[in-house]
């Protein structure tokens, strides 16, 4: 826990920035009757039914310093998922970076033989000298900042019911474009020290 805290307050670094990611599934639902139009004093009106379409996969990262995300949607969320995401960070937003430090929850995919499932050794090899993981303690997620950008994904884009896994990734990059464009921030103020004396019951007794 203090290891992650300490990270959201050290300074920016770009040979090696600091990026957080999470992931959360979306069930995608299409109308099953077209949604009746807006008229003088009565909202858009939509049928109570509506129809299965399957889950889609939102993975989001987040570089809190600089106040910029990035949203993908995939099909599922398996290893190799996870490694081709990491690998698309590595090679296509952090190409320049000496190495990425990667804050992510404490799952069994998010590891680095995930990159030795999805790809050839040499390639995983040098993916994983490049990442830099730290994991959140279990049933703590809560100190993962992406997991606050994905709220915000949720009530302001997702509160709402999408058919497919186009419009998906549509809605969520025009999120993303916008929020960036805004230089939208998280404002973290909980530190180590809060950490100490607001979660005291979770450090160990230590006698003198």
């Amino acid at each position: 826990m203090e290891e992650v805290l300490d990270l959201y307050h050290a300074p920016y670094d770009p040979s090696c920035p600091l990026v957080c990611m999470d992931e959360s599934p979306k069930q995608l639902v299409a109308e099953t009757r077209s949604p009746l139009p807006m008229e003088p004093g009565k909202p858009r009106r939509f049928d109570y039914e509506y129809e299965r379409k399957g889950i889609a996969e939102i993975f989001m990262f987040t570089e809190p310093l600089t106040g910029l995300r990035w949203v993908n949607v995939r099909e599922r969320r398996t290893r190799k998922d996870w490694a081709e995401q990491v690998r698309w960070l590595l090679e296509e937003i952090f190409p320049c970076a000496a190495k990425v430090t990667l804050v992510c929850d404490n799952l069994n995919t998010h590891t680095k033989a995930s990159l030795y499932e999805a790809f050839d050794p040499k390639t995983a090899n040098r993916l994983a000298k490049r990442l830099d993981l730290r994991h959140t303690p279990k049933h703590r997620s809560w100190l993962n900042i992406a997991e606050i950008e994905l709220k915000a994904l949720s009530t302001q884009c997702l509160n709402r019911r999408i058919p497919d896994l186009a419009t998906l990734a549509s809605e969520t990059r025009a999120w993303q474009h916008g929020r960036n464009a805004a230089s939208r921030k998280v404002d973290w103020h909980f530190t180590t020290q809060d950490a100490r004396t607001k979660l005291k019951s979770l450090y160990p007794t230590t006698q003198s």
